[in-house]
């Protein structure tokens, strides 16, 4: 394997450091001669980032994303581990389907694919999934969720918080309650009833935090909060947290920016579940995120084809792109004022989110002897979102046409590079 050398890279923001990645792991003080080198003048160098939450649709709906594009558009922002989740078709609940879903990702090499396990059969709610046989499998799941569904019977949730203390699982559930939002399309609010869109109200997602968190508490298990977005769940987990539960939470990049008021335009590349919040919820997820109440930033990235967006909203399908702007996000909420450090992104992007799906190769510290999983991003350039040079197959992003800062310069994988110089290596 050919070595880098990268020169003058600011280490989680700090002072230039030059490291060396060779035979998969990074040296410091280290030269080889043979090294390609790499001038990384005015880069921050953070560990790969690691994602938590991401659809990579295969199998079932390759027209929406495979688990290679899905995965280089991972790459290309600065990701080196994603965690693909269940609802795919067939869905992801037997040892069979997490294996694919696993192998297709080392066949690819762009990122490593950990799979998520479904805690019920088919995402139907009704009976647990096979979650001793995926844990036990070459796909070794340790995260089970449901996501795009509700575990709603609290006796199957604690039956499945049960379950997992075996293999030290954890269940990431989305919190939805299903019978008070019924044909919900966005936000509960004035600008709902003027829109003439059915409401989506925050204790749907706040009535089933609290239960689940008292559940977790019940039984001594982990339970994972997904795309967390109102003020009101931000307050319950701090509370959980509080009490020494082991309770842990993600928000998404579009929730830390974007809010229901860009529903008015009726565009559906909007419509997104949870939904878009108040600049209120907003301002609660950005100082939730700062505080450590919530862990993690996981994109949440749901692929859609054309059709599936390009039609009037109460049709088109939840869902936007998040893997390749994510870290261009996080600067322009939460680094540029000044709420996190480059040290903290790492926290909240690599380290936290590895910790809770368990990954022994990545989220590790950039040090002699770890895994050469690293990012180099510069973050004094700005740019124009362009639809069309995302290298996902979909293309139903919310930034088209923004400017934000930020790029990913190089991303390597266990030493190899995946991205240089901004593009597919």
């Amino acid at each position: 394997m050919t070595g880098y050398l990268i020169k003058g890279a600011r280490i989680l923001g700090g002072g230039p450091t030059d490291v060396l990645l060779r035979d998969g792991v990074l040296a410091f003080g280290e030269t080889d001669a043979g090294a390609e080198v790499i001038d990384a003048t005015g880069l921050i160098a953070l560990p790969g980032l690691v994602d938590l939450h991401t659809h990579l649709r295969e199998p079932g709906r390759e027209d929406a994303e495979t688990v290679l594009t899905g995965t280089q558009a991972a790459a290309m922002g600065g990701f080196t581990a994603v965690h693909a989740m269940a609802n795919t078709d067939p869905v992801a609940d037997t040892a069979g389907v997490v294996e694919q879903v696993w192998r297709l990702g080392r066949e690819g090499g762009y990122c490593d694919v950990y799979a998520v396990g479904a805690v019920t059969v088919g995402l139907a709610g009704e009976q647990l999934a096979e979650l001793g046989a995926m844990a036990d499998s070459a796909a070794r799941v340790r995260v089970f969720s449901d996501d795009g569904h509700c575990v709603g019977d609290a006796v199957l949730m604690r039956r499945a918080l049960e379950y997992v203390k075996a293999f030290d699982g954890v269940v990431a559930q989305h919190a939805q309650e299903p019978r008070l939002t019924e044909g919900a399309q966005m936000n509960e609010g004035e600008l709902s009833g003027r829109l003439g869109l059915a409401g989506w109200p925050a204790v749907a997602e706040e009535a089933v935090i609290a239960r689940d968190c008292l559940l977790a508490a019940h039984v001594g298990s982990r339970l994972h909060v997904c795309h967390v977005s109102t003020a009101g769940s931000v307050e319950l987990i701090r509370q959980a947290k509080a009490s020494g539960w082991n309770v842990t939470a993600e928000v998404t990049p579009h929730h830390l920016l974007l809010t229901d008021d860009l529903a008015a335009s009726y565009d559906p590349v909007y419509k997104v579940n949870p939904p878009l919040r108040t600049a209120a919820d907003t301002e609660a997820l950005r100082a939730g995120l700062a505080d450590g109440t919530i862990d993690v930033v996981a994109t949440d990235h749901a692929p859609h084809p054309l059709e599936d967006k390009d039609c009037e909203w109460a049709a088109a399908a939840f869902g936007m792109l998040g893997l390749e702007t994510a870290l261009s996000v996080v600067q322009e909420t939460m680094v540029d004022p000044g709420l996190l450090t480059w040290a903290e992104v790492a926290e909240r992007m690599s380290y936290a989110p590895a910790r809770i799906g368990r990954l022994a190769d990545h989220g590790r510290p950039l040090e002699d002897g770890a895994p050469a999983n690293i990012v180099l991003y510069d973050p004094s350039v700005r740019r124009v979102v362009e639809a069309a040079e995302s290298v996902s197959l979909s293309r139903n992003t919310p930034y088209a046409g923004m400017e934000l800062p930020g790029r990913v310069v190089a991303t390597f994988l266990h030493g190899r590079p995946t991205v240089l110089d901004g593009k597919l290596a």
